[in-house]
């Protein structure tokens, strides 16, 4: 059976999904961002419990259609952007595509609606976020931070973490020094 699930966006949120499948009894076939699948049929008493310890570690379990789309879409961006190291050769919306099989205006709309917001800003500020994180580590220089996060020029990341957080990146990294 597979399970879609909201919030799972780290190896923690993985460990988590495992160990209450497991004390259920289940046994787990395939765990990804987003994604768990079970062997075998589940009860429906195993799920409404599995469902409610979800819910105690922050993670919920979606049965919607649209809002399991969105976690997709959510969770190829996360991986994207922080576990991959891979040079994106094509824009986000035709990888996105291409990760999902579904067209990028039907995803985009539905996302939007489901979300309030687009997918171009959720990539932007999940971008930003993770420049943020990498400015902090202090390992690499700008220069080396916009490479990794598939930004065309410093400028441009600036330009981004500026509209977004309000300072610069450098003011931005003597700030949490």
């Amino acid at each position: 059976m597979k399970f879609y699930i909201k919030n799972m966006v780290c190896v923690r949120c993985k460990m988590v999904v495992e160990f209450e499948l497991k004390k259920l009894g289940l046994r787990l076939t395939l765990i990804e961002l987003g994604k768990a699948e079970t062997t075998g049929p589940v009860s429906v008493e195993k799920i409404k419990r599995f469902k409610q310890a979800l819910l105690k570690s922050g993670l919920e379990l979606l049965e919607n259609k649209k809002n399991i789309l969105v976690e997709k879409i959510k969770n190829v961006v996360i991986n994207m952007i922080c576990y991959t190291d891979n040079k994106l050769k094509t824009n986000f919306s035709d990888y996105l595509s291409e990760e999902l099989n579904l067209n990028y205006t039907y995803m985009a709309n539905v996302f939007s609606a489901e979300q309030g917001n687009t997918i171009e800003h959720f990539i932007i500020l999940n971008k930003i976020k993770r420049a943020k994180e990498l400015i902090g580590y202090d390992e690499l220089n700008l220069t080396q931070i916009s490479l990794a996060l598939n930004y065309s020029s410093v400028a441009h990341l600036s330009n981004q973490f500026k509209k977004v957080t309000g300072i610069t990146p450098s003011r931005y990294k003597l700030l949490s020094a």
